[in-house]
């Protein structure tokens, strides 16, 4: 079997459909983490754990300089935005590259912070706001390999909806 290596370096940020190109220094995406509860009975020799649902997902974007729009965005906590990163995912092998496939995450949610800058001699002011993701999605060439919505019970991966049994036990 051939090594393969894939690398992913890079990404141009999107919100709500504006491209802000060579604007956003960093991104973080949402971390998705199962919230668990311990379950402890007789008979048992230890303790375990089993999921319940999902802590809040975050995101963090840190501005490469002071962009006046952004403020109009970060600092309005009422309304739920869009935030897409596109990027080129290279697959290698010892003979060079073998692929190039478009990755795309997508999120929605609202903002909750907004870091107004530091200043520092000779140094240009960079600036950090937080978001609250209540949505998040991740293709790769097409294919959708994640996604989870908090709003509307939504949480499938590779294509599997693992709510199904839930929701309609629930009704939700």
């Amino acid at each position: 079997m051939a090594l393969l290596i894939n690398r992913l370096t890079n990404a141009n940020v999107y919100l709500d459909g504006v491209s802000y190109l060579g604007r956003v220094e960093e991104l973080d995406l949402p971390k998705v983490k199962s919230k668990m509860i311990d379950h402890k009975a007789l008979g048992m020799v230890g303790e375990t754990e089993f999921p319940s649902g999902f802590e809040k997902m975050e995101s963090r974007l840190k501005w490469s300089a002071f962009y006046p729009e952004a403020f109009g965005v970060a600092l309005n906590p009422t309304r739920v935005y869009n935030l897409m990163a596109r990027c080129n995912l290279e697959t290698y092998t010892p003979q060079g590259r073998l692929t190039q496939l478009p990755v795309v995450y997508s999120t929605a949610g609202i903002f909750k912070d907004m870091d107004l800058g530091q200043f520092r001699q000779n140094e240009n002011v960079t600036m950090e706001c937080m978001m609250t993701v209540y949505y998040a999605k991740l293709i790769v060439a097409g294919a959708t390999l994640f996604e989870v919505d908090a709003l509307a019970n939504i949480y499938k991966v590779n294509g599997e909806n693992l709510l199904e049994g839930y929701k309609l036990n629930t009704g939700a």
